[in-house]
């Protein structure tokens, strides 16, 4: 018996070293190709499942990007040639479907005859993909179809192409924005790529296992498309009414509107002329022949196409002219040394430290009230405010008003104003006069109208944003964007007594041409020379909100070297204003508060 069972075993050792010699022989032999058929099973059944970059939409829910769904024809050139007899076919069937020419395929087998990825076309739709799809499992007119796959894949979309260019931004490389939303959230915007893998179990049968991806979040703006298609084509239209015909793609220089909710700091629209599409941000050809666009240098381009993709709003530095007087006067409110009683005499000029500084009017407004000197823009009664709060006192309330500081906008670019502002060691008495009345230092257009914003709100600074929810791709919120109050700037009493001058700036002063019928409007217009003086070339600027009582809406308007012959006039931010507000007014439900003008026989 035991010699038996000495035997079978000694049969078992001997059956076993006869496999492993068998295993060792054909791993000596060919085992590289019995490897690499499972490894390349295992890679080919292996794939990337891409997430979906999230949507961005207006406050409304609007799509204003999204992601597509798209496929991208993928060829497995190892696969392909695994069989003389797969490479005719396939090359057909690329050809028919896809429009792929037979060059393309063959200088691939030649120059990458082991490669298991190649993107042979981006982009195809649904329907093409299920064209592919019927022709790859029809085997009778198609036999000996190899190597080919789609890949899923997204592709970033924006329906309204122009709209809220400088707002949304785009995306480069597939998912990195670039500039606007899309860069300052891109990290919520995107997701986590999932994964499908392919191995064969202990039967020889295909198992599957899918880790699924994770999409990116719904970010929600504060931008009301209805109120930012009417900024837009206003803007258009003012710059297309103003373009030199000699000269190539020009209106003015720059168009910039920003449409602000004072009570929160919400931006409902912010745009600037001139705009590109979304979705072919790299096009010149809407500003630019094809013949001057074929001239350019690469750097010459890309200087173009930089400009083109700043947003003025956020990353421009200008001196803003008139539009700061509020600011100097409800200083002086705030300090003290104004009640409201003052009255001034302007002839026309004021020397100040051995320098004669006129006012926008030469031949002098005469005997001035405060509310008049403000209703006329008299730069000399300005002056001699700055003269009274001092260097001191001026730079205080500069800083408690937000200019020289970032605003905190949810928006990449936001420029540095720190260096573009006096401070009290250097700042002379001429230097004072003049940034008393809006010259010889830089704002940014956000700075100014979250500013303005306090002095007619009752003297609340709100942090200006773009954004207001976040939202998980099933629609559940995240996270709530609140306001963000910053700080006090002035009393509710100094904000009625300015909404009072602001509101007389545009009934009896320099800004009557921003009235709209039927509704109480203040604001302020602004016309700053720039460098260097005396070039003819003037921004001029306009800001306003409405109605009087308790405003709703901020309209801040800027045009940058309009395209004519004389600059200097502020009528060109104030039409463009009361254009804008007569639509968006009753968009917003804002309730007329003044009689309308009939006609009596």
């Amino acid at each position: 018996m035991k010699t038996k069972l000495v035997g079978l075993y000694l049969a078992v050792i001997l059956v076993f070293v006869a496999l492993v010699g068998k295993i060792t022989m054909i791993n000596a032999s060919s085992g590289d190709k019995y490897t690499k058929v499972v490894l390349d099973q295992q890679q080919y059944d292996s794939r990337t499942i891409p997430f979906k970059r999230g949507d961005i939409v207006d406050r409304n829910g609007t799509k204003m990007a999204t992601s597509e769904r798209v496929y991208n024809v993928i060829l497995d050139v190892k696969v392909l040639t695994s069989d003389e007899e797969n490479i005719e076919p396939t090359i057909e069937v690329l050809k028919d479907c896809f429009g792929i020419e037979e060059e393309v395929v063959e200088e691939l087998i030649e120059e990458k005859p082991s490669s298991r990825y190649n993107i042979l076309l981006k982009g195809i739709d649904y329907a093409k993909s299920k064209e592919f799809e019927a022709i790859d499992e029809d085997d009778e007119n198609y036999p000996n179809v190899k190597g080919i796959w789609l890949e899923e894949d997204y592709v970033r979309s924006y329906p309204y192409q122009t709209l809220a260019s400088d707002v949304i931004g785009f995306t480069v490389d597939g998912n990195v924005g670039s500039n606007g939303i899309e860069a300052s959230y891109n990290s919520l915007l995107n997701g986590t790529d999932g994964r499908e893998y392919g191995y064969f179990d202990d039967s020889s049968t295909v198992e599957r296992t899918v880790k699924e991806p994770v999409n990116g979040s719904t970010i929600v703006s504060t931008i009301d498309l209805q109120v930012q298609s009417i900024v837009e084509k206003y803007v258009l239209a003012f710059n297309e009414q103003h373009k030199n015909e000699a000269s190539e793609g020009e209106g003015s220089k720059n168009t910039a509107v920003i449409v602000m909710n004072p009570q929160n700091g919400e931006i409902l629209a912010e745009a600037s002329y001139p705009n590109y599409d979304l979705n072919n941000p790299r096009d010149l050809s809407k500003y630019y022949s094809e013949e001057t666009i074929e001239a350019m240098t690469d750097e010459e381009k890309l200087d173009i196409l930089n400009n083109l993709w700043n947003n003025f709003c956020v990353s421009s530095t200008y001196e803003p002219g008139s539009t700061f007087k509020p600011f100097t006067i409800a200083a002086g409110l705030e300090n003290g040394i104004l009640s409201g009683e003052e009255n001034y005499y302007c002839g026309g000029v004021l020397q100040v430290g051995g320098h004669d500084i006129h006012c926008s009017n030469r031949q002098g407004h005469g005997a001035q009230t405060l509310k008049r000197s403000l209703e006329n823009s008299c730069n000399v009664a300005l002056m001699e405010i700055g003269e009274a709060l001092g260097a001191e006192e001026f730079c205080r309330y500069q800083s408690l008003f937000g200019f020289g500081e970032y605003t905190g906008i949810d928006l990449p670019g936001e420029a540095s104003t720190s260096g573009l502002l006096y401070t009290p060691e250097n700042m002379d008495a001429a230097s004072l006069a003049t940034n008393a009345f809006g010259q010889n230092f830089n704002v940014t257009t956000t700075q100014l109208v979250s500013a303005f914003c306090s002095l007619v709100n009752g003297g609340d600074y709100y942090e200006p944003h773009v954004v207001k929810q976040i939202r998980d791709e099933n629609g559940n919120v995240t996270e709530n964007k609140d306001p963000v109050l910053v700080r006090k700037t002035v009393s509710k009493e100094t904000s009625d007594i300015l909404k009072d001058y602001l509101l007389g700036v545009v009934e009896e002063g320099t800004g009557s041409s921003a009235a709209v019928e039927g509704y109480s409007i203040g604001g302020k217009t602004g016309t700053a020379e720039k460098l260097p003086r005396g070039n003819g070339k003037y921004l001029v600027s306009f800001i306003g909100y409405a109605p009087q009582d308790n405003p709703e809406v901020v309209v801040y308007v800027v045009v940058d070297e309009p395209n004519v012959a004389a600059q200097a006039s502020s009528s060109y931010a104030t039409g463009l204003f009361s254009q804008i507000m007569s639509e968006i007014c009753p968009y917003l439900g804002i309730e007329k508060t003044a009689e309308t003008t009939e006609t009596s026989e």
